[in-house]
């Protein structure tokens, strides 16, 4: 479960980390009581990245620009997802900017603190840039100096920054959370640090060891989009619990991508399911074709999917069976309903025979032969339709739970 970002400032505020002085915005009247002085940065509260690109963050330096300002970002969707609340913070000016850390690495069973001179990185990917340090025994503030200096920083910066980390990780350990970023740690001219955005991900297996996360996680839940994980993979649900569209990925970027267009388009997105990788907090080891089994399997399951939509790109593993997974799992759901329809003397029952729509884009080199295999499934009255366009895609989705819905009427 992934917290907004001013919940996260809470934790910090909590721990001592520097926060701007902020408020909370439930409605653009708020503004008008404004307890922090001008101007101001408004930021979009929603689990969505790029908030900035998409119009979701706005400086303002007077309260009529601040009124109007707010009444656009609470209609502003970013990524599907509208926000409930605003965080109006004062405006920092920043000389430095650096990228800070705590991660649950499943591969080593360890903590891991990371590190960065450059901010607005994605600690997946940042590749040779990242600078890490892997906590092998009980904490100590060594191993917060040790990043620092592998950092490249010395005086009073260095210390400084590794008290943040220091901070960051009792954080980390106290609250049982995989993940604690700060992005980005900026620094001003007089070299004061100030932590201007955060992330929190918090291990769900321990949501109960912690009541005051059980009530945020019962808030999140009513208002707001979850991350929820099952024991292989992460699957995304929307506020809407009765989309109808789901979607498998194999990247968080391109469920999101297909997860906007989806609603662009008049769909509604439902579960998402991100195959690229396990849960993090997951200690079983699992393959890209096992993931993708058990995720047709659990949609298929569900009722309220009227249409699976995979979006497939670029190099993933086992791509060859890809659609040998797909095939049977049609095999599985036809067998189902023709027993089904034997029990219950030929009458078509949709309420106990479930099948959904698959619709398919499969893109990159490895895939063509998955794709070419399901091509020659086309004769077949389930079969998948595949489309290598994506806006195309989402539309055929789209119009597939219309058809359904008027058939039903």
């Amino acid at each position: 479960m992934d917290l907004l970002e001013y919940q996260v400032k809470e934790w910090f505020q909590e721990m001592d980390i520097p926060v701007l002085p902020s408020q909370t915005i439930d409605h653009p009247t708020d503004l008008k009581r404004l307890r922090i002085g001008y101007p101001i940065v408004l930021k979009s509260q929603i689990h969505a990245g790029d908030r900035a690109k998409a119009g979701g963050v706005r400086f303002v330096e007077t309260t009529i620009d601040a009124i109007a300002a707010a009444q656009t970002i609470f209609n502003l969707p970013i990524l599907g997802e509208l926000p409930e609340v605003l965080l109006a913070e004062t405006k920092y000016d920043t000389e430095t900017e650096f990228y800070l850390a705590v991660v649950l690495d499943t591969a080593v069973c360890r903590p891991v603190l990371l590190g960065c001179k450059e901010a607005d990185i994605d600690w997946e990917s940042a590749g040779q840039n990242i600078q890490h340090v892997v906590v092998e025994q009980e904490f100590s503030p060594f191993y917060a100096r040790r990043l620092a200096l592998k950092m490249g920083l010395h005086g009073a910066l260095m210390q400084s920054i590794a008290n943040v980390i220091e901070k960051m990780y009792q954080l980390f350990e106290k609250k049982d959370l995989d993940l604690v970023e700060i992005n980005p740690l900026g620094v001003n001219s007089c070299g004061q640090l100030m932590a201007l955005n955060g992330k929190v991900r918090v291990n769900e297996r321990a949501i109960r060891r912690h009541p005051e996360i059980v009530g945020m996680a019962a808030k999140m839940l009513h208002g707001y989009p979850v991350i929820q994980g099952s024991d292989n993979f992460i699957t995304w649900e929307g506020s809407s619990s009765q989309g109808k569209i789901a979607i498998v990925g194999d990247g968080a970027g391109s469920v999101m991508a297909t997860l906007d267009l989806i609603v662009d388009a008049g769909g509604k997105p439902g579960i998402c399911m991100n195959l690229r990788h396990r849960f993090p907090a997951d200690t079983l080891r699992t393959t890209f074709k096992e993931r993708l089994e058990q995720a047709l399997e659990i949609l298929a399951n569900d009722r309220s999917n009227q249409v699976i939509l995979i979006n497939f790109l670029g190099s993933i593993p086992e791509a060859a069976e890809v659609a040998e997974v797909i095939t049977n799992f049609l095999q599985q759901y036809v067998n189902k309903l023709q027993s089904q329809l034997l029990r219950t003397n030929g009458s078509k029952n949709r309420r106990s025979a479930h099948i959904p729509h698959l619709v398919i884009r499969l893109v990159g080199s490895q895939l063509d032969e998955a794709q070419k295999y399901l091509a020659t499934l086309k004769s077949q009255s389930n079969a998948p339709i595949l489309l290598e366009n994506l806006d195309e895609a989402v539309i055929e989705a789209v119009q597939l739970t219309k058809s359904t819905v008027n058939k039903k009427s």
